[in-house]
């Protein structure tokens, strides 16, 4: 009974948000092999990571949006990925409705280190890989996707619809 209660809890734990918004249907591209190359370099090494995220955190406070940071590196090819399948129409219109955006150059994990440090998740960051995605509640400052964060480290190797649905997953 004692295992069935911590694995219940761990579910529960773990789980995604149950309100999430329907994905958008990814339909300008049926495979990875279709976006356009060469893929974008969506990370700024010369931006300021602090005045970034505080400004994305008070737009999405204002806009009664949940904030996506979006951590990784242009050396990163599953980065790359993500920031293609983000530029894609329906699924940057999508990101839009529900999500200020936020890229934080992390380079090699050397870098603006203080922006995934703000919910504890350097370690998570460090040991999952890149892209790393934070999910705040705006309102709260609460991480709604710990645990998580890592999940798409993996994206050259999913489809561009999981990638969405994965997204999807975590708005109000």
């Amino acid at each position: 009974m004692k295992r069935f209660t911590l694995a219940i809890a761990a579910a529960l734990l773990f789980a995604p948000p149950a309100f999430a918004a329907h994905a958008p249907k990814v339909t300008s591209i049926a495979t990875l092999a279709q976006l356009q190359t060469p893929l974008p370099f969506p990370y700024d090494d010369k931006a300021d990571a602090n005045k970034t995220v505080d400004a994305a955190l008070a737009r999405a406070k204002a806009e009664h949006k949940r904030l996506l940071i979006d951590l990784g590196g242009n050396w990163c090819g599953d980065c790359r990925v993500l920031a293609g399948i983000m530029d894609l129409p329906e699924v940057k219109s999508f990101l839009d409705a529900h999500y200020v955006v936020a890229i934080v150059d992390v380079g090699r994990f050397n870098k603006n280190l203080q922006i995934p440090s703000r919910w504890d998740q350097v370690d998570a960051l460090k040991n999952g890989g890149a892209p790393s995605i934070l999910v705040i509640d705006p309102a709260t400052g609460k991480l709604l996707d710990s645990g998580h964060i890592a999940a798409l480290e993996d994206a050259r190797h999913m489809t561009p619809q999981g990638i969405a649905d994965w997204l999807a997953q975590w708005t109000n």
